[in-house]
């Protein structure tokens, strides 16, 4: 079973709203998930997450997608990825 630490869309329209969660990759990407991390608002740039959790499951082999990977990088879970620049 391959696991990634996505984000599911909530919401009106118009109005975004998601959850981080760890899902299958073969589930839809509103379907049903593994555990649930936080939430983002990308209108409001609010991110609540559960670090230890995330830690875990990180630890554990999950691959967050780009997107939260640049959420995970922001709220200093994981270490940006060094670049040819760095």
């Amino acid at each position: 079973m391959a696991v990634k630490m996505r984000l599911t869309r909530l919401g009106d329209k118009k109005n975004p709203f998601y959850r981080i969660v760890v899902v299958d990759s073969h589930v839809a990407r509103d379907g049903q998930y593994v555990d649930l991390l936080g939430t983002y608002n990308p209108l409001t740039e609010e991110l609540n997450l559960d670090t230890e959790k995330a830690k875990k499951w990180i630890a554990n082999g999950v691959q967050p997608t780009e997107t939260v990977k640049t959420l995970l990088v922001r709220n200093e879970v994981i270490a940006p990825k060094a670049g040819k620049n760095a």
